[in-house]
């Protein structure tokens, strides 16, 4: 058994942590201590509580024993892999993230990574990240960090920049929906019943706005496939999972018709959901009002969804801890744990991570943090070179990538003309004048100002 200290950052998550739990505790060839620390003490003890149970179940394959720490420092203490997965702000400030603009004619089906959200949410998580790698580097400056925040791209940068030394990736799933997708493609046009992990999928791109330019399964070029396969469903969407109208009532499910009309247009598939990819582009093209996107199959994720989602995920967790209902143990699907094995060297794994580019990606500058595959194997994490995008491509994602780069740099140094630059050309703001940006970006940081506060005053920001 090889023996591990986890910190959890945000260790009371209810998403990602119970995933997590479950493929830790059927991994094989792995004990230790997963130490959790989440600002949310309560919600951690609850975590605990819940892997105490799990831990009860016969089919456990790793034993770990769960600690709840007091503060980040303990947490971190020696750890050899630590996990982040917070909530940067409350509902309140995803509320002006995403809702605000809808005053502006600006709607968003995400909002946490780029747009006028995507913005607000970088200038609250980067100053957290920076005094996060500065923890790092004091308490266990070797550990490897699995980043799974959003913004992503601007975590991962900022980890990078305040700790140069750090060994730090970010960990991100749209790809795999992609894969998914690609698989019900086979099968539709061939028979073929193949599984995401039995593809060979060269994706390159930004996070959420990753691009497939070859995918195969064995022999069978399965991009090849597409044109035909959009003459059958293009019209009607495809959902890979279920129902292919599930988007109606899913609010995460989506037709892929977004995925597919920008592969009719540019010959590389986006590897992200659909309203991830709708943000990345013209708000003209997809997001121009509730109506455009109802037309392309997918939806507006609202806040009052999300809080409504965690007040049932809160209930669900209390009756797993307290054994009013049962803890699930069954792969989640997610490669968390297989990446960690891999590290450990219990095995080999091809995935997709963000790791600042070194090289990795032809037409984008070296240090842009970038996802790509990588191989993961005994200590070392190996960046895979990705065939070059087509050049329409490549330009979409190059001005993503400098907006959301600047922003960063501006949270980072404090710089509201940077911040205001990034915000004003988000492609979502388009539709504005100069003067209608600035007043934006103003009203949402009004509108979040106690969690800028501490970081920010109200002359660098200009408000």
């Amino acid at each position: 058994m090889k023996a591990l200290k986890i910190a959890y950052i945000g260790g009371g998550s209810k998403n990602w942590a119970h995933s997590f739990m479950q493929d830790l505790a059927l991994a094989e060839g792995l004990t230790g201590e997963v130490a959790l620390y989440d600002i949310d003490r309560t919600a951690a003890l609850r975590n605990q509580a819940i892997a105490r149970r799990m831990g009860e179940n016969p089919a456990v394959r790793s034993p770990f024993r769960y600690t709840v720490a007091d503060t980040l420092a303990e947490a971190l203490n020696g750890a050899d892999f630590v996990l982040i997965s917070i909530l940067p702000g409350t509902f309140r400030e995803m509320r002006s993230d995403v809702h605000a603009p809808e005053a502006y004619g600006i709607y968003q089906s995400v909002g946490d990574t780029v747009g006028p959200g995507g913005v607000l949410r970088t200038m609250r998580t980067v100053p957290i990240y920076q005094s996060f790698a500065d923890a790092i580097r004091e308490n266990c400056p070797e550990a490897w960090v699995l980043n799974l925040t959003n913004p992503m791209s601007a975590c991962v940068k900022a980890l990078y920049d305040a700790f140069p030394g750090i060994k730090a990736f970010g960990c991100c799933h749209e790809v795999f929906h992609a894969q998914d997708f690609l698989a019900a493609v086979l099968k539709e046009m061939t028979g073929i019943q193949a599984n995401r992990r039995d593809l060979y999928t060269d994706a390159s791109g930004i996070n959420h706005f990753t691009w497939i330019v070859e995918a195969r399964y064995q022999d069978v070029d399965i991009l090849s496939l597409l044109p035909g396969f959009m003459e059958q469903y293009f019209a009607s969407g495809f959902h890979a999972h279920g129902r292919h109208d599930a988007w109606k009532t899913d609010t995460f499910a989506c037709g892929n018709r977004v995925k597919m009309d920008l592969y009719r247009r540019y010959g590389a598939l986006g590897a992200a959901g659909d309203r991830h990819l709708a943000e990345f582009v013209s708000g003209k093209w997809y997001l121009a009002d509730p109506e455009t996107v109802q037309y392309w199959h997918f939806g507006l994720t609202t806040v009052d969804y999300r809080e409504e989602n965690q007040r049932r995920l809160v209930e669900k967790s209390e009756a797993m801890a307290s054994g009013a209902l049962p803890v699930p143990l069954a792969p989640s699907g997610e490669e968390l744990v297989r990446l960690i094995r891999a590290i450990a060297g219990l095995e080999t794994v091809v995935s997709n991570v963000n790791l600042p580019n070194q090289g990795q990606m032809p037409g984008l500058p070296l240090g842009a943090i970038v996802e790509t595959n990588c191989v993961f194997s005994n200590g070392l994490v190996s960046p895979v070179v990705s065939r070059p995008l087509p050049e329409a491509v490549r330009s979409l994602v190059a001005r993503n990538w400098a907006n959301i780069d600047l922003a960063c740099q501006g949270a980072m140094e404090r710089d509201g003309k940077k911040l205001l630059a990034s915000f004003q050309d988000q492609p979502l703001c388009g539709c504005l004048t100069l003067q209608e940006g600035e007043e934006l970006f103003k009203v949402m940081c009004e509108n979040t100002w106690d969690y800028l506060e501490p970081y920010y005053t109200r002359s660098q920001l200009g408000i």
